[in-house]
């Protein structure tokens, strides 16, 4: 690869690193390949260089704290984000989280997640992007463009085949080369290509036997020799596990800190001869130019200077954007002449909601990636303020979820801490009853020396009379208090989940059972006594108050629901997942729906066949009453203002613009690859190429949405496809009766059997087009010389296979309506 073009800027950074590193001495420079924090990397001030900030994304920029004072935009999650197919909106948010950094006090935003949707049980699906590595890296190149482009780093993850959360610290993914060039680094090279990212996160798990944050072949010789990657590598939190190792495999920083693989461990390694000086210096170039990048290190300019950052972007516009340009209409039945959606105002005048979601909504996915906005529009918010008054009715229908969930609704909470004599340390405002502080994370005014306990404390207005069970998660010893009462004293240990993170976090317990009455204020407390735990990482202090409401009969909630959807126009269900169904740290076992709503779909739609199913999920489910409703539109986790947009594409105000980037099966049973769960200590990739719509066309098995598919509110006749080996040009029409937009796909389709074995097609290319109703528009896209080879597994190189080929274009991968044949 050439790599990006030489510039005086680029010079005068380099000179900049090369004086800086000159002037330090070997203790200095492990130092900085260590974090300080959980956050950071040490500044320096003798050669004049800032510490460097990091923090999560990707659906926002929560900063250093894990709390709700410094509120972030909440875009939709990445699945989301790739189902608008526009790697020029990625762009417009990823400037918007570099807006939200700089705010900050943020120099790289950890993500993006660009690992495959291999299997639809991964855990952390929601976070990633597609199931197709071409859009994979499309997509994330518009994202880390965007970042960029504000001055702000990327680090792009997890480096690599981190596909699945099952022992994730430990498993060995065994991957061919050729699977392992064409799909699971290929969204990475594409990248480093086109994108030239500052970073990239080193996951937990190994690689054909290598851990990768010591993985030289992968590090060194593949993204550093082979695509000239110049950025720094950072291990994901608590991956780097070996001094020596880690160095030699080419890892530039391990976080977090204080305790780590490099710093002291490091001078050390290289004093007794088992490190060369000369490698902590290639590590240390990397991590001052990514300093010099960011305007963090004394003379060097920063690639975006304050008077070339973009135009400053509204939040709330651009999250409602990408909310309804994300949201696939899979099902809009035609039933007298009219579709179901958009809801048409002359034939409903009455709305039934229903679903608990639809009160509270879900609007990203749990573990790393969350952030904490500033408010949250849910469907129910979005629809009352855009239908008329009285139109809308309201039932709870059923709830997603049955287990306990971290207080929020109806909780107001503070945190405070205190030293061993009672002396108030600190305190801080809540956004729930969950506290995550690592490291540096604490209330102004506290230190771990002096921390004794941390106590939640506020109150609960229950919405609901009843039995309120409450509980805690959290090691340690822990003492619960609700109505003044004292409920519940007693000592948790560490946790059994093979997950350090989740075993630390302790497991998720009911304490009491107290019965409440709706509207009625009372004082709840939960204190936690910080453990102090030998050999631990890092200081942290994790726990939780724990809340479920009353237990109704799940029947009632059903039937109150259809007997408010049975005297409606229209009757919209919302169902969802919850944070103990989709979250980092582990695996999906099922697909199927949680709590019973399932059967609050069915009864709805029995009731009314007018019936509306939105689908609040990142990741496939199963939905098996999807022929028995009018129509079936899928939300994704839709960000802080997913209400907002639910009410402009249900009303017709837009149009929902999303298309699936991953097939979405009708049972897990027909999935052609479900595998996450290691077999001593290995994960074999055994299906080769072949995930995804690739396997389903291998396999025959018609899934219930293929991938690419989405249904707009306007026709399209695609008229003409005139193509080379090279691009494929596509003239269509809108044949609707309003303005539309049309994601044009390509797929390549090799005519014979050859020797490789090859997928029946493939995506290799797309583009969005505007038309109004009647107008014609023509695209080209361009065809990468990339999508006709293969990974040579003999040669050990990229090799073109030649023959005859059809172009085809369409809206999905099995609606294909326009071939042309080329050879190549």
């Amino acid at each position: 690869m050439t790599g990006a073009p030489i510039t005086r800027a680029d010079h005068a950074r380099e000179a900049a690193v090369e004086a800086a590193l000159g002037k330090l001495d070997l203790d200095d420079k492990a130092r900085l390949l260590a974090g300080q924090d959980n956050w950071s990397l040490p500044a320096l001030p003798g050669i004049g260089l800032a510490s460097l900030v990091m923090s999560d994304g990707p659906i926002g920029v929560r900063g250093v704290r894990w709390t709700a004072d410094d509120p972030s935009v909440a875009l939709p999650s990445p699945t989301a984000l790739a189902a608008t197919w526009d790697p020029e909106l990625a762009r417009r948010a990823g400037r918007l989280l570099a807006q939200e950094a700089r705010r900050k006090g943020v120099h790289v935003l950890l993500a993006p997640t660009v690992n495959l949707h291999r299997s639809p049980l991964g855990g952390r699906h929601f976070e990633a992007y597609s199931e197709d590595p071409y859009l994979t890296g499309e997509i994330g190149t518009g994202y880390v463009l965007g970042v960029q482009d504000g001055g702000v780093g990327t680090t792009v993850k997890h480096f690599v085949a981190n596909d699945a959360e099952t022992d994730r610290f430990t498993v060995d993914n065994i991957v061919a080369p050729r699977p392992l060039r064409e799909l699971y680094l290929a969204p990475f090279e594409a990248i480093v290509d086109n994108a030239h990212p500052w970073g990239i996160m080193a996951a937990y798990n190994r690689v054909n036997g290598g851990s990768m944050t010591e993985h030289h072949h992968l590090q060194k010789e593949i993204l550093r020799g082979e695509w000239g990657f110049d950025g720094f590598i950072v291990s994901d939190w608590l991956a780097a596990r070996s001094t020596t190792g880690a160095i030699l495999g080419g890892l530039d920083v391990a976080m977090p800190g204080p305790k780590t693989v490099y710093g002291d461990a490091l001078a050390t390694a290289v004093r007794a001869g088992e490190v060369e000086e000369s490698l902590v210096d290639d590590a240390v170039r990397n991590v001052l130019r990514l300093a010099a990048r960011v305007g963090a290190l004394d003379n060097a300019p920063a690639v975006v200077a304050g008077s070339q950052l973009p135009a400053p972007l509204d939040g709330d516009a651009l999250a409602r954007e990408v909310a309804r340009r994300s949201f696939v209409l899979v099902r809009n039945e035609v039933r007298d002449g009219h579709p179901a959606l958009p809801l048409d105002p002359a034939r409903t005048r009455t709305v039934a909601l229903s679903g608990a979601a639809a009160r509270d909504a879900r609007i990203l996915g749990g573990g790393s990636a969350t952030v904490f906005p500033p408010h949250v529009v849910s469907p129910l918010d979005g629809l009352t303020a855009a239908l008329p008054d009285g139109a809308l009715s309201y039932r709870v229908g059923a709830d997603p979820s049955d287990q306990l969930a971290v207080a929020a609704q109806g909780f107001e909470l503070r945190a405070v801490c205190r030293a061993a004599d009672g002396r108030e340390l600190g305190t801080v405002d809540l956004p729930s009853g969950m506290i995550q502080w690592v490291g540096a994370d604490l209330p102004d005014g506290v230190t771990y020396d002096e921390l004794h306990s941390v106590e939640f404390t506020g109150t609960f207005t229950p919405r609901e009379s009843g039995d309120h069970t409450f509980g805690t998660r959290g090691i340690g010893p822990l003492v619960l208090t609700v109505g003044g009462e004292r409920v519940w004293e007693g000592e948790e240990g560490l946790g059994t989940s093979t997950d350090p993170f989740n075993a630390f976090f302790g497991e998720r317990l009911p304490r009491a059972r107290v019965t409440l009455l709706e509207g009625e204020c009372v004082d709840v407390s939960l204190r936690l006594t910080v453990p102090r735990l030998p050999g631990m990482p890092m200081d942290a202090v994790a726990f939780s108050l724990l809340h479920l409401g009353p237990q109704r009969d799940p029947d009632d909630l059903i039937a109150e629901a259809v007997e408010a959807a049975r005297t409606a126009d229209t009757a919209v269900v919302v169902v969802a997942t919850t944070t103990a169904v989709e979250s980092e740290g582990f695996d999906r076992t099922s697909l199927e729906l949680p709590g019973h709503q399932n059967a609050l779909v069915a009864a709805v739609a029995a009731a009314n066949p007018h019936t509306v199913v939105v689908v609040n999920t990142g990741s496939p489910v199963e939905l098996p009453w999807r022929d028995d409703v009018s129509a079936v539109l899928l939300s994704w986790f839709p960000g802080q203002e997913g209400g907002a947009a639910l009410a402009d594409v249900l009303t017709g105000a837009e149009e929902p613009g999303g298309r699936l980037t991953t097939t979405w099966p009708v049972t897990l049973a027909d999935a052609p690859v479900t595998d996450t769960t290691p077999v001593d200590g290995e994960l074999h990739y055994t299906e080769g190429v072949f995930i995804g719509y690739r396997a389903w066309e291998r396999a025959g098995t018609t899934p219930a949405y293929p991938f690419g598919h989405g249904l707009g509110y306007t026709d399209w006749e695609y008229e003409s496809l005139d193509a080379t080996a090279d691009r494929a040009t596509v003239t269509l029409r809108n044949t609707g009766t309003r303005p539309g937009r049309e994601t044009v796909q390509i797929y390549l389709a090799p005519e014979a059997a050859d020797a490789p074995e090859r997928p029946v097609r493939w995506l290799a290319g797309f583009a969005s087009v505007e038309a109004g109703p009647g107008e014609s528009v023509e695209v080209t896209i361009p065809l990468r010389a990339r999508a006709y080879q293969i990974w040579d597994e003999g040669t050990h190189g990229w090799t073109t296979v030649p023959g005859t080929y059809q172009i085809q274009a369409g809206r999905s991968l099995t609606d294909r309506r326009l071939s042309a044949t080329v050879t190549r």
